[in-house]
């Protein structure tokens, strides 16, 4: 089975912003925020564009379907940024 590559027209990497972390096109929220609030926090995508109110939710959808893409190596990046903050 061929699989597919899906584009994501809301999702955007540039080593000048957040470090190359993949932030939502045109914002420095990182596509993990958004996984973090939705996954860990349990918010609803609704709940996230009241957060964010200058968000889309077709721009919170696309952020959500790049970060099932990329789960693995984003949910490494979530583990060593918790693990950065609980440093001593």
């Amino acid at each position: 089975m061929q699989e597919t590559k899906v584009k994501h027209p809301y999702v955007e990497i540039n080593l000048k912003i957040c470090s190359g972390s993949p932030v939502i096109k045109g914002t420095r929220i990182r596509i993990v925020d958004i996984a973090i609030e939705y996954e860990y926090l349990n918010h609803t995508p609704d709940d996230i564009i009241n957060a964010h109110p200058h968000l889309k939710l077709e721009q919170i959808h696309d952020a959500l379907s790049y970060y099932y893409e990329n789960r693995a190596e984003l949910d490494k990046k979530i583990k060593e940024d918790k693990q950065f903050i609980q440093k001593p």
